[in-house]
């Protein structure tokens, strides 16, 4: 009973987190977006750094759902 417990709390820590993923991937976009309007050039380059490392840890919890 304790492992059945301790899979669904792990569950539940991961899709809390792909939550948060998806939060700060909006708001990269958002980001991203108004760097782009503005010119800075600066702040698209970090944007788009961290849109792929987003992207990288999305994909790496499909892979082990």
């Amino acid at each position: 009973m304790k492992q059945i417990v301790k899979i669904i709390r792990k569950v539940d820590i991961e899709k809390q987190y792909e939550q948060v993923l998806r939060l700060e991937l909006d708001y990269e976009l958002a980001s991203l977006y108004d760097a782009m309007n503005s010119g800075d050039e600066i702040q698209k380059a970090k944007s788009k750094k961290r849109l792929a490392e987003i992207q990288k840890e999305l994909e790496g919890m499909r892979a082990y759902a």
